[in-house]
């Protein structure tokens, strides 16, 4: 497996990671906010679940998953603030939200790792080469070079050393 099938693998993993991840924000945000200390932050979760569900849907349908992938980066960016909000001493639940804050910068990692692959790749593919397949080096023809160098001598000092000179058969 190429480094192109392995980033388009990890894509569709991150899509159906998504979809599985919005469809759990959207059924059971009220669950989430409790478990994580963010009671009031219900309706921001559940938003966030369809997000995931259609950027995966994004991912999944794509032929170029890249921009979904810098959408599902830019989302774990707001994850992570709206995490961050929690973060204060009279959240009873910090370890949990701890352990979410840390799950959601791993796997934005593999999202920007994943994004990054992907538009690089993108661009290497798009680039024009150029068509050298008809030029010859020669700037008149190769007919016209034909012949030219009949009458070279090569420059005395260009030769090898007289002793290194094969012996003329007449002498």
């Amino acid at each position: 497996m190429n480094v192109t099938q392995k980033a388009q693998a990890t894509a569709r993993g991150l899509g159906w990671f998504s979809i599985g991840l919005g469809i759990v924000e959207l059924v059971a945000p009220r669950c989430l906010a409790r478990g994580l200390g963010l009671r009031g932050k219900e309706d921001v979760i559940a938003a966030y679940g369809m997000r995931e569900i259609a950027t995966g849907v994004g991912i999944l349908a794509s032929r170029n998953p890249a921009p979904w992938l810098w959408g599902r980066v830019g989302g774990d960016a707001l994850d992570l603030g709206t995490l961050a909000l929690g973060v204060d001493d009279r959240n009873p639940r910090k370890g949990g939200l701890a352990l979410a804050f840390a799950a959601v910068a791993g796997v934005t990692i593999l999202d920007l790792v994943t994004a990054q692959s992907l538009t690089v790749q993108q661009q290497w593919a798009s680039r024009k080469m150029p068509d050298y397949s008809r030029r010859t080096g020669f700037p008149r023809g190769v007919r016209s070079a034909r012949g030219a160098a009949g009458d070279f001598r090569a420059p005395r000092d260009m030769r090898a050393p007289e002793a290194m000179r094969p012996l003329n058969a007449s002498g």
